[in-house]
C-alpha cells in the first residue's frame, strides 16, 4: 500500500472506443444487436481502458463508465422500479422541479447554447413530459451491476494497479426531477430511493471495489431553481438530499467510499454556478471518506480557499480536480504538483488525492476531450503527482 506519495485518480467516464459505440447507438435507438458480440466488445473495451489507465499511470482506476447504455445519471433508470412518464400539465411546464428547464446560464447566453449544443448532439426541444413515482421503489438492477463489477475486476487483475472504482449515482442525482404520487412526503421517497441505491452500492463494496458517487445534479439544481427560489429554499431541498444519501450508506464503509460534486461538465460559461462556500458545510455531513471535487476548472479554481476556512474532518481525503475535463489545453505537471501541494498544505499530504474536475465523455456519445487528449492529461496528472511527491515527501517518494 501507499504511504509517502499522492496517489492519482478520475473522476470516471472516459471516451468510448468506436466499436463500442456502434453498439451502444443501437441500444440507445431500440435497434436490433448481437447481445453476445455487445457482451464480448464490452469486456475487451474494459480490458483495454484499464490497461490504458495503468499505463498512464492512474493508481486507482474505473471501467470508463463504458457498463453504462446511459449517461453518468441516467442509466439507473434501467435499474430502479417505480418511475414512469406522463405528458406534464401546464402548471408542471412551469415548474423547475417538475419538469427539466435549462437554467439560468442557458437564459443569460442563448446564443451561445444555440451554436453549443449542436456541437455536443444535443437538441433542445420544449419540456412536455414529467417524471412520476407511481408506485415503489426497487433496485432491479442486481445483474447489469454484477457483470460491470465481474468485467472491472477482471481487467484490473491483470495490470498494475493500487485500487479501482466503480461510479454510481446519488439520491439527488437519480430522479432530481419527478413528481410524487405515490408515496406521502418527499423524504419517504427520498429514503425509499436511498435504500434501492444502496443496493448498488453494496453490492460493489462487498466485491472489493471502491465506491464513487456522482451528484452533479446537487449543485447544478441552484442555476436552474435559483432565482425565482432563494437560496435558503435550494439548500433545504438539498440538505433533505443529503440526509437520503447518508441513510443510503449507513453501517457502509466510509474510507473505500467517495463522493464527487461538479456544476455541469458541459463547457459553458457557468456564471451562475453556486458558490462552494454556500453547500460545503452541507457535503461535510456526507458519511464518505472523500471529497472529489472541481479545482482545475478555471470558474471554481479559487474556491481551494473555502477549505481553509472549514474543519474537514480527520476521517476524509481531498481529491481536487487538478486536470479539467473543459478544455484540450494539457495542462503541465509543474502546475498540477502546484495544486496538488497547496491542498497538502491545508489537510496534509497523506490526506490529498490527484483526481480530474469530471468526466472526458458525457455519457456513450458526447466527449468533452479528444480521446488521445484525455491520455495526455492522465499522464500529465501522473508526472506532477511525482513532482509534488518528491517535494512534500523527498526523492525517495515511492511505492511500499
Amino acid at each position: 500500500m501507499v504511504s509517502n506519495r499522492i496517489l492519482t485518480t478520475h473522476v470516471g467516464s472516459l471516451v468510448r472506443p468506436p466499436n463500442l459505440v456502434e453498439f451502444l447507438k443501437k441500444i440507445d435507438e431500440g435497434e436490433p444487436y448481437d447481445t453476445s458480440a455487445y457482451e464480448q466488445c464490452l469486456k475487451e473495451s474494459i480490458a483495454e481502458v484499464v490497461r490504458q489507465q495503468s499505463e498512464a499511470g492512474v493508481d486507482i482506476a474505473s471501467d470508463g463508465e463504458f457498463g453504462k447504455t446511459g449517461n453518468w445519471a441516467w442509466y439507473i433508470h434501467q435499474r430502479i422500479s417505480g418511475f414512469t412518464t406522463r405528458p406534464a400539465t401546464p402548471e408542471e411546464l412551469g415548474d423547475p422541479l417538475a419538469t427539466m428547464s435549462l437554467g439560468n446560464d442557458y437564459a443569460a447566453f442563448p446564443e451561445f447554447y444555440a451554436e453549443y449544443f449542436p456541437t455536443q448532439g444535443f437538441r433542445v426541444r420544449p419540456a412536455t413530459t414529467v417524471t412520476v413515482c407511481s408506485g415503489p421503489i426497487r433496485y432491479i438492477g442486481h445483474a447489469q451491476v454484477a457483470r460491470d463489477i465481474a468485467n472491472l475486476k477482471e481487467a484490473a487483475g491483470r495490470v498494475k494497479l493500487e485500487d479501482a472504482f466503480l461510479p454510481v449515482v446519488a439520491p439527488a442525482s437519480a430522479f432530481p426531477i419527478y413528481k410524487n404520487e405515490y408515496y406521502n412526503n418527499d423524504q419517504e421517497l427520498l429514503w425509499a430511493l436511498a435504500e434501492a441505491l444502496r443496493e448498488e452500492y453494496k453490492a460493489i463494496l462487498d466485491a472489493g471495489l471502491r465506491v464513487q458517487i456522482d451528484d452533479a445534479f446537487l449543485p447544478w439544481t441552484y442555476d436552474r431553481i435559483v432565482p425565482p427560489m432563494t437560496l435558503a429554499q435550494y439548500r433545504s431541498w438539498a440538505e433533505l438530499r443529503i440526509e437520503a444519501l447518508n441513510h443510503a450508506l449507513e453501517g457502509l464503509p466510509q474510507e473505500r467510499i467517495r463522493y464527487h460534486i461538479c456544476w455541469g461538465s458541459w463547457n459553458a460559461p457557468h456564471v451562475n454556478d453556486v458558490p462552494l462556500k454556500d453547500i460545503v458545510d452541507l457535503l461535510l455531513k456526507l458519511r464518505v471518506g472523500g471529497y472529489q471535487f472541481e479545482a482545475g476548472n478555471v470558474r471554481h479554481e479559487h474556491e481551494w480557499k473555502v477549505w481553509q476556512q472549514v474543519k474537514v474532518p480527520e476521517d476524509r481525503i481531498l481529491i481536487p480536480g487538478v486536470i479539467s475535463h473543459v478544455t484540450n489545453v494539457v495542462e503541465h505537471p509543474e502546475l498540477v504538483a502546484e495544486r496538488l501541494i497547496r491542498f497538502a498544505g491545508i489537510v496534509g499530504r497523506e490526506r490529498v488525492m490527484a483526481g480530474s474536475d469530471c468526466g472526458f465523455a458525457q455519457g456513450p456519445f458526447v466527449r468533452r476531450v479528444h480521446p488521445t487528449i484525455q491520455w495526455a492529461k492522465l499522464r500529465a496528472q501522473a508526472e506532477g503527482a511525482r513532482i509534488a511527491s518528491a517535494q512534500l515527501w523527498g526523492k525517495a517518494s515511492g511505492t511500499v
